[in-house]
């Protein structure tokens, strides 16, 4: 039985809740949809997200620049429903400047469904005019102090020939071109890149804006387990099954280091790069993704998971609700174990105590509170094909007064698993009222009460954990 050990007479380190940051989702015009925007509000309000990143602003779908009979005309008016919608719920955009309008584009290649040009521009001045006026006119409906709180991301993974067709030196002359538009908007508006895939080209947007004098206040990119592991593209869990722990970890302390200390944002990250990977619905990736989170808690300072719901439609709008994709909400807006996960998070406290010991597949944080309440964060996890197996856990908490309340709230196959509650339903592709209502309840954290024994001065739990889960202890204690 493995036994960690916590001495509650330290002073613990902080521990920033990066999770909350910002959220990904898939494309600018899903945030005209009401079921979208009260999904973000429900995320905001549950999860504590502060900021919301997606795709295509600039696309032709939104309008910001058209062609209208060989005339450019600015028509802000969509982009400005988005941002008056996350300015009314007290969030804020994590502005990725994309996609190239075509009145702008240098050539005519595209992506996704709804054809986003990932072209550089033909004239990089007139692209630099178009988002000095948009900044501009952002500073004079919201006001300085409101748009200097916002974060300007310069395209999506230019790396990736997906969505790049020009070379990393005409990249670089694209964010010299917005890096001064925002500027001359406001120059206290923030602007960085180079919003890579795979942790690439770092430091050489540093070097570059170095060289010429370029701000560059953050740096950003994006990473998942299935990167470069060795296994064909096309196979993910061989990907994952290649891997080790704790990789995501490894790459972000490297890129931090690459950023020479600018603020890093992982601005997409998942359990997989695969929109339909089955366990992106199930147990394994909340307990993936709680890993990956406090992994990284004090190396970045933002981690955007991709995305917050399953409203997305980069290859088509898929109406089965649990098919694997990104989401930590489905179509419906039934919680997934990594929303729960998630949740929990979002309720741990905010100092990190050092916790002893140590288990090939168990980890387990413990954290405390203002109040001086606890939350004892615990994962039974491993990458596929690796071995895993039930652990009986045994946690010492040395120097805790008797509590007044100890209550577990899980995450496994049993508990807050609505896929397994879909599949006992004969997985129907399309659901009535009453089915999305039980859903609901059966994706539910439900606190329960925990026993708990004394040694001397030390406070003594025991759990089970079956493979791929989640448990969370809350302790109280009189004040």
């Amino acid at each position: 039985m493995p036994t960690f050990r916590c001495d509650l007479a330290q002073t613990g380190a902080p521990l920033p809740h990066v999770w909350s940051h910002t959220v990904g989702s898939g494309h600018a015009t899903l945030a005209l949809r009401a079921d979208w925007q009260a999904q973000l509000r429900r995320c905001h309000e549950e999860l504590g997200v502060h900021h919301v990143r997606f795709h295509g602003l600039l696309n032709d779908d939104i309008g910001t620049l058209v062609d209208h009979a060989g005339e450019l005309v600015d028509s802000f008016f969509n982009a400005d429903q988005i941002m008056d919608f996350l300015v009314s719920i007290g969030m804020r955009p994590f502005v990725e400047l994309s996609l190239m309008p075509e009145a702008l584009a240098s050539g005519r290649k595209t992506v996704f469904h709804y054809r986003g040009n990932v072209t550089p521009p033909k004239d990089v001045e007139a692209w630099g005019g178009l988002i000095e006026r948009l900044a501009r006119h952002w500073v004079e409906r919201y006001g300085a102090e409101e748009v200097r709180q916002w974060y300007f991301e310069v395209w999506n993974e230019p790396n990736l020939d997906h969505f790049w067709t020009g070379s990393q030196a005409d990249y670089f002359e694209l964010y010299r071109a917005t890096a001064d538009a925002l500027k001359r908007a406001d120059p206290g508006l923030r602007v960085g890149g180079p919003a890579t895939a795979k942790n690439e080209w770092i430091e050489e947007l540093v070097a570059f804006c170095e060289a010429e004098g370029l701000p560059l206040d953050f740096v950003t990119t994006h990473h998942y387990p299935t990167d470069a592991f060795g296994a064909p593209d096309d196979d993910t869990r061989g990907q994952l099954a290649a891997g080790t722990r704790g990789v995501l970890r490894e790459q972000a302390l490297d890129a931090a280091r690459r950023a020479g200390g600018r603020p890093l944002y992982y601005t997409e990250w998942n359990a997989s790069s695969n929109p339909f990977y089955a366990p992106h619905d199930r147990p394994y990736a909340a307990a993936f993704v709680m890993k990956s989170f406090l992994d990284v808690a004090g190396v970045v300072e933002g981690y955007s998971f991709w995305t917050f719901t399953d409203l997305f439609e980069e290859v088509y709008f898929d109406s089965t609700p649990f098919r694997g994709k990104f989401g930590l909400l489905t179509i419906h807006g039934v919680a997934k174990p990594t929303y729960r996960a998630v949740q929990l998070l979002h309720r741990a406290g905010t100092e990190r105590l050092r916790v002893d010991g140590m288990h090939p597949t168990v980890d387990r944080w413990v954290t405390r509170h203002d109040d001086g309440r606890l939350t004892v964060l615990l994962t039974n996890h491993a990458l596929p094909e690796h071995a895993i197996e039930a652990a009986r856990v045994r946690l010492v908490l040395d120097g805790a007064p008797e509590p007044t309340s100890l209550t577990a709230e899980r995450i496994d196959e049993d508990h807050a698993n609505a896929r397994r509650h879909w599949e006992t339903m004969g997985e129907p592709a399309y659901l009535s009222a009453e089915q999305v209502e039980a859903l609901h309840a059966a994706s539910e954290l439900v606190p329960e009460p925990q026993a708990w024994a004394r040694e001397g001065e030390a406070l003594v739990v025991e759990l089970d954990l079956p493979p791929h889960a989640v448990a969370a202890l809350t302790f109280t204690f009189d004040a």
